[in-house]
């Protein structure tokens, strides 16, 4: 599995650490994390509500470029 940047950045872009996101979502920041990490394969239920939190679409922060997929 990847890691996902896609997810960090967004972060970044909204000034919140992983405990805000976490809290924002209902998880703790260890699982943000470990997503982050690509550890961990959240349900879309979770990447829908992080979706929602950052203000981005599935697409934005979930789609797999082939070369990530490497």
């Amino acid at each position: 599995m990847a890691k996902n940047l896609k997810i960090k950045a967004a972060r970044a872009e909204k000034d919140m650490t992983q405990g805000a996101l976490a809290e924002a979502v209902g998880i703790s920041r260890q699982t943000v994390n470990a997503i982050e990490k690509g550890e961990y394969n959240p349900t879309i239920r979770l990447c829908r509500a992080i979706c929602r939190a950052l203000g981005k679409t599935l697409d934005e922060l979930f789609w797999e470029d082939e070369e990530d997929e490497a």
